[in-house]
């Protein structure tokens, strides 16, 4: 099966919508796991009930950028930490390219989520947006985790390779517009690639424009099996153990 490691299944385009149809459409496209993560701290106890109904939903919990400044120990408490369906912290970050006024504040927020995520022995899912410097100085290599929906240079990759982390290719591989991303992806080595919708953002050809889904990551599969020269059969093994060690609490 394929893994959606980064869906947004607690955001506005599923509310109102019967969430089973969109976790059947993708086990019928062979996407049989998906992983929620949360931006809004508001979504996380939606997030925890669809983990917790669901036994092939994970979620990672986390404040994104865009909400600094937050109390994140209101939201981020250890009895949502210790529930065995989070297997991460994200998505956290740092996004410059929205506003950039409030730097000190989004770093201050990052910084107190990866403690969280240190104290609990969790790994992070992170965002990074026109915020490439200051990424790579807070992300030091005492936390491992994935570089969520990457777009960013291979200079960044180069350095968060040798901090062990991951790569997560969203439908943006897709895009016509997107050679130089494909080259980074050919770049990065097969066992520290990961994929994703970031639904329902980013839908990847031939569906852009549309509003993205679970079931559609298996294009992005398609298109990073066609980067890496290999059979997408053998491409969904080497996923599906990448995950694995990219979050150890999942039961595959």
């Amino acid at each position: 099966m394929f893994i959606d490691t980064h869906c947004h299944l607690t955001d506005d385009y599923c509310r109102g919508v019967d969430s089973n149809a969109i976790i059947a459409r993708a086990a019928d496209a062979g996407v049989g796991m998906i992983i929620c993560p949360t931006a809004d701290p508001n979504d996380i106890p939606a997030a925890l009930n669809l983990a917790n109904t669901h036994s092939n939903i994970y979620c990672t919990v986390g404040i994104h950028p865009e909400y600094a400044p937050m109390d994140v120990d209101t939201h981020l408490t250890d009895a949502v930490l210790n529930n065995p369906r989070v297997v991460g912290v994200g998505e956290i970050g740092l996004d410059y390219h929205q506003r950039d006024d409030n730097r000190d504040q989004q770093i201050k927020m990052f910084e107190q989520q990866l403690e969280i995520a240190k104290r609990h022995n969790l790994p992070v899912a992170i965002h990074t947006r026109d915020a490439e410097e200051d990424t790579a100085a807070i992300l030091n290599g005492d936390v491992g985790g994935v570089m969520h929906c990457f777009t960013s240079s291979w200079d960044l990759a180069k350095k968060m390779l040798d901090r062990g982390f991951f790569f997560s290719a969203s439908g943006i591989l897709t895009f016509k517009n997107a050679p130089d991303l494909r080259e980074t992806f050919a770049k990065i080595p097969t066992d520290r690639i990961v994929i994703e919708t970031d639904a329902p953002y980013c839908a990847p050809v031939p569906y852009r424009g549309q509003t993205c889904e679970p079931a559609m990551v298996i294009e992005t599969a398609r298109m990073l099996a066609q980067i890496k020269n290999i059979p997408l059969d053998e491409l969904e093994t080497i996923l599906m153990d990448n995950v694995q060690r990219l979050y150890p609490k999942i039961v595959i």
